[in-house]
């Protein structure tokens, strides 16, 4: 792959490189492979067929079973072990590499989703679902660490909402296929629960999930559409990797800030899914509102990428436009939801109590409020990836703001499923996920003020000002060896 200088910046926009290394891209079929989009379609759909399969189960409410109290406890341990082995998950890609990271992330879906079907089977293999849950919570977490660095580091910085939007678009064609399995499998079910072919048909699909990352490309060879190319993934001792981490906040506090926007993006599902879905709805129901759900994230997704990367307005105007689009939706579906959520109660509404079909007239009604649900949580994630896209980008230091942003929202999700699967009444379950969300976009606020820029600058990258550090210190060490030795 030939490559020349652009002394001009090659399209580049940090003003204060004087010159900028622009490689020749390649051409034909071996130019499409290795195309950016590309490769973040490559990525989509392992999200499409691992992740989505999981979106899909968990939009059931109770992973499709009875009594949704063992599902609450495996997706407890899903989010619990996954808080803690996201955190340092950006440090492992960093170490061994992306794609061997993305592969090692898709290991865990199929156990999984065939522990649920065992459970359909055998009714007392909980143990074996919860288990399943917890090992799937470490191999999730660097899954999603590799998916952030490659999509937000593959792209230039105009280039980051779209980028986005088509993973979050693909992605989420995964569990709107999934619930168009549940709802094809169920459709004349008036159950609770569902079939054993709806959890097999998932678990073909998470097996296939496997093999992509090995037909991917290696992200050392990756070059941007304008013709600069993506960082070298680094390989220096743990240690220095570890530091990282601190260094990261150290030189960028303000990503603090976003923690409670990360803490909530995750928090809101049980609601929506186990105390909204489950509770209120038969399976055939609860199949068509997954369906509606994440085939609305797709609209969402698509509507909040145009606003964030459109040109006719500077970074910071558009930071603030997805800020406002996200308060007015956050009190819109929360004030809606209320008034659904003060008519029932755990009590009212036990497993084996009579649920809503799709065919009762109240149902219209509720159905929208799942599409809603479904357009704010998609604008909540690719806002929130976009604010992280936009303070760096450096491809390491994005691999650990990732970590940190699956990290936290893994830990709102862990204590509010277990709030969930112990009997916290819904209504403040319901409370406390509209003041989350509602003082993520306050917490944010500040930093998209004080930090958002219309350009990221060298500056701004710390980690990289380190290992600038670092490798001049290693040359001049080699220089003064070569002149000793001659």
């Amino acid at each position: 792959m030939s490559s020349s200088v652009d002394e001009k910046g090659g399209g580049s926009d940090n003003p204060h490189n004087d010159s900028i290394s622009v490689y020749e891209r390649p051409k034909g079929l071996r130019g499409v492979y290795y195309h950016p989009i590309t490769q973040v379609v490559m990525v989509a759909f392992v999200c499409f067929l691992c992740p989505g399969m999981f979106n899909a189960l968990t939009g059931l409410g109770g992973g499709g079973q009875f009594n949704p109290t063992t599902s609450a406890n495996s997706t407890c341990a899903v989010y619990a072990t996954y808080a803690f082995f996201a955190f340092f998950s950006g440090t492992v890609n960093n170490k061994i590499g992306a794609k061997r990271t993305l592969l090692f992330g898709t290991l865990g879906y199929a156990l999984y989703v065939g522990s649920y079907l065992a459970m359909n089977i055998h009714p007392d293999a909980g143990w074996f679902v919860v288990t399943s849950g917890a090992l799937l919570g470490v191999t999730a977490a660097f899954l999603w660490t590799a998916q952030g660095s490659m999509m937000l580091s593959y792209c230039t910085e105009a280039q980051k909402g779209i980028f986005i939007c088509i993973f979050w678009a693909i992605f989420n064609m995964g569990a709107v296929v999934g619930a168009a399995v549940s709802f094809g499998q169920n459709i004349h079910s008036t159950n609770n629960n569902v079939s054993n072919g709806t959890y097999v048909g998932i678990l073909v699909l998470t097996i296939l999930g496997v093999t992509i990352p090995l037909l991917m490309a290696d992200p050392d060879k990756m070059i941007r559409t304008d013709g600069t190319k993506v960082a070298m993934p680094r390989h220096p001792s743990w240690k220095s990797e570890f530091y990282g981490l601190w260094v990261a906040i150290i030189t960028d506090p303000m990503i603090l800030l976003l923690f409670p926007m990360f803490f909530a993006s995750n928090y809101f599902y049980t609601w929506q899914f186990n105390d909204y879905n489950s509770a209120l709805f038969n399976i055939r129901a609860r199949s068509l509102n997954n369906f509606m759900y994440w085939f609305s994230q797709i609209i969402g997704s698509g509507m909040i990428g145009v606003i964030l990367d459109s040109k006719r307005f500077r970074r910071r105007v558009r930071a603030f436009t997805g800020w406002g689009i996200l308060l007015v939706m956050t009190f819109v579906v929360h004030i809606w939801a209320y008034y659904y959520q003060r008519t029932y109660t755990r009590a009212s509404v036990p497993p084996d109590s009579q649920k809503m079909d799709i065919y009762d007239p109240r149902y219209p009604a509720h159905v929208w409020l799942m599409i809603f649900y479904g357009l704010l949580d998609a604008m909540w994630q690719t806002t929130s990836f976009w604010l992280i896209g936009a303070m760096s980008n450096d491809t390491n230091k994005l691999a650990i703001y990732s970590g940190f942003y699956h990290s936290v929202q893994s830990a709102g999700a862990a204590v509010v499923w277990r709030m969930d699967a112990i009997g916290v009444p819904y209504m403040n379950i319901f409370l406390s996920t509209w003041c989350l969300v509602v003082a993520g976009l306050v917490f944010c606020f500040p930093m998209i003020y004080l930090r958002i820029r219309d350009t990221t600058v060298l500056e701004d990258e710390g980690l990289m000002q380190r290992d600038q550090g670092i490798d001049n210190i290693k040359a001049k060490g080699m220089i003064e060896s070569e002149v000793e030795i001659s």
